[in-house]
């Protein structure tokens, strides 16, 4: 009898937390937030004119930029978001997004108005066989227009198309002032950019270590398929020759545009970038530019994704407390007899926060002030998961 009244009472009690235990493990199930850690991803800085960027070397370019490409830092700018036409700098973009959207490999067959695109060539004909690889090498270092529209072609299926990509790349990387019409750059209505915009597209193809690779060669052999030709093309940038670290990019001339360059050097793990439009004096003007910024300018490191740089404290959450992460790493530029005025700052929005929090949440901000003035921040967010305690759901 009393084993029966036992058992009796065992049953109750399971039956009674039934209930408790089933909203128990909805709760947990319908949770919020999300389980897996968060996963930093490269990201550019956007670019910020530095105190004093109206001033510097003499240029005789009518438009033109000086950027440092880790900070995004604008060492010196004129005109810089003037619109005006790019002439083959527009190749750095038609090289973007070959790169991002083709394949090297593939063997593309010259069309015929590829062939007959006129301007700087690498003197394809209608027919002719050559891989996508040989064909960037032409048309970046010789600054072939047939082999831009045979590279469109290849990667997009028609010109029409891969203008679409070029557009909509241009857009994503922030460079709002530029519209496309063809990948060689030719005179063609609409057809523009700005020197701030080239600065950015430059930054974010030498951020890929193919497009860096083909931009710096000085020569290279391109080949037909089945070796029926070859020719030897010589980069048309000249300072890669004789400026200490140059590394790209670009030039173009046109009637319209004038003589044009894109130029970066890298010294001492930092890396310029010059942009001048219609020069009287390219070369001159970006080896100005680029000697300027590497003997006036210094870099430092601010934060890095690598090293949390603040605590906060978690309410009704698990763990009680958790570390901010930056989102990007965050460097300053300044003149280096004035880095002694670069103030870092973090701000956390609350402390405590409150649970649940996702991943990569943006949870405070660090940036750095330079002649006391923000040049530029970057996010905090926490990298894993922190759930809110279930008796406070």
């Amino acid at each position: 009898m009393v084993v029966i009244l036992f058992r009796k009472k065992i049953i109750l009690v399971v039956l009674a937390l039934v209930p408790l235990l089933t909203w128990f493990v909805w709760q947990k199930a319908n949770q919020p937030v999300v389980t897996d850690t968060y996963r930093l991803r490269p990201e550019f800085p956007p670019l910020v004119f530095l105190p004093g960027s109206d001033q510097g070397p003499k240029v005789h370019a009518a438009a033109s930029i000086l950027i440092e490409s880790k900070s995004g830092a604008i060492l010196f700018a004129r005109n810089a978001e003037q619109r005006r036409a790019p002439a083959s700098t527009t190749k750095i973009m038609t090289g973007i997004v070959a790169l991002e959207r083709g394949d090297l490999r593939k063997i593309v067959t010259v069309s015929r108005r590829a062939a007959q695109t006129g301007g700087s060539t690498i003197h394809l004909k209608t027919g002719d066989r050559l891989s996508l690889k040989e064909l960037l090498e032409g048309m970046m270092l010789r600054s072939g227009n047939d082999g831009s529209m045979a590279v469109a072609e290849g990667v997009a299926g028609t010109i029409e198309a891969f203008i679409e990509f070029m557009n909509l790349k241009a857009k994503e990387i922030g460079a709002i002032n530029t519209n496309f019409r063809n990948p060689h750059g030719l005179r063609a209505p609409s057809h523009y950019t700005t020197a701030l915009d080239l600065a950015l597209m430059a930054r974010y193809g030498l951020a890929n270590r193919r497009f860096a690779n083909l931009v710096k060669q000085k020569t290279a052999l391109v080949e037909w398929v089945e070796r029926r030709k070859a020719i030897e093309v010589r980069n048309t940038n000249r300072l890669l020759w004789y400026l200490e670290g140059a590394d790209g990019v670009k030039t173009g001339t046109t009637n319209e545009a004038g003589h044009c360059l894109v130029a970066s050097a890298t010294r001492d793990n930092k890396q310029l970038i010059a942009v001048v439009l219609n020069s009287g004096d390219r070369w001159g003007d970006c080896q100005r530019l680029l000697e300027y910024g590497f003997r006036e300018f210094d870099i430092i490191k601010i934060a890095t994704t690598h090293r949390s740089v603040a605590k906060v404290r978690v309410k009704n959450g698990r763990p009680k407390d958790i570390n901010l992460y930056p989102r990007s790493d965050l460097y300053a530029v300044a003149h280096k007899d004035k880095m002694d005025l670069i103030i870092p700052k973090v701000t956390i929005f609350d402390n405590p926060t409150v649970a649940p929090i996702n991943p990569g949440q943006k949870l405070g901000i660090i940036g750095y002030y330079y002649q006391e003035r923000l040049v530029n921040e970057v996010d905090l967010i926490n990298l894993k998961p922190v759930r809110q305690r279930w008796w406070f759901q």
